[in-house]
């Protein structure tokens, strides 16, 4: 039987400051919550309502509609809650390509750009400390699971690229157009905030700055990041 307790916690945890206190997150859904445990990410608990027919989620605990309505952070909850402990970020790797965010602050964009890194098999993933948590329940929604596959480490954004040994590729609306561009087998592709762009202490750090070409006229102001960042991963993979 479910504890006003645990519902308390599983309600916190859509904060913030809650999920790093107890180093947990909520992911919605059965595709999500499969994707998490094929990935080896430990659960904490695990909830379905009576509406949930399915097998392969392991020992869950059946709660009420109701109950799992006031857990939840979708209007309409779809029968699975699961609770799962953070996963450690690992050491950077950096034989390959590094996507690096500097203050991305849109749930979705982050999401999709996670999702992105998983499609073209951009295994890391480096966020300034005032990028959006990737454990928010709206980046989580919008990963579709791949956040699962990605590692992802929050850092003075600064101070990695200070120690990178690989080329640092910035997206700016005045750089090199990225089409036709020889571009290297392994680097970093920074990609900025949503309004702002890239920040001068960030940008200083840049060694090569790029960019999409704009072929429909000065009508469209710029890009979303998440579509730039697809953009541009395509050209790095091409």
């Amino acid at each position: 039987m479910v504890t006003k307790n645990q519902i308390k916690l599983v309600v916190n945890l859509k904060q913030k400051k809650y999920r790093s206190q107890h180093a947990l997150f909520v992911v919605e859904g059965e595709k999500l919550v499969k994707e998490l445990l094929q990935a080896g990410v430990a659960p904490f608990k695990i909830f379905v309502d009576g509406t949930w027919k399915g097998s392969g989620l392991g020992e869950t605990e059946l709660v009420s509609g109701a109950i799992l309505k006031q857990m939840s952070s979708l209007k309409q909850p779809n029968g699975v809650l699961g609770v799962f402990h953070m996963p450690k970020p690992l050491k950077i790797e950096v034989s390959d390509w590094v996507v690096a965010l500097d203050a991305v602050r849109d749930p979705g964009n982050l999401g999709t750009i996670i999702r992105l890194c998983d499609w073209f098999g951009i295994g890391q993933l480096v966020c300034s400390e005032d990028t959006v948590d990737c454990y928010n329940p709206k980046v989580l929604q919008a990963t579709m699971g791949s956040i699962a596959r990605v590692n992802i480490v929050y850092t003075p954004l600064h101070e990695f690229l200070k120690s990178a040994d690989q080329p640092v590729l910035g997206a700016f609306m005045d750089g090199e157009p990225v089409y036709g561009k020889s571009l290297p087998s392994k680097g970093i592709l920074v990609m900025g905030n949503e309004a702002n762009g890239i920040s001068d202490e960030v940008g200083a750090l840049v060694t090569e700055r790029i960019s999409i070409p704009q072929f429909g006229g000065d009508t469209a102001e710029s890009l979303n990041v998440a579509t730039a960042t697809a953009i541009l991963l395509n050209e790095i993979r091409r």
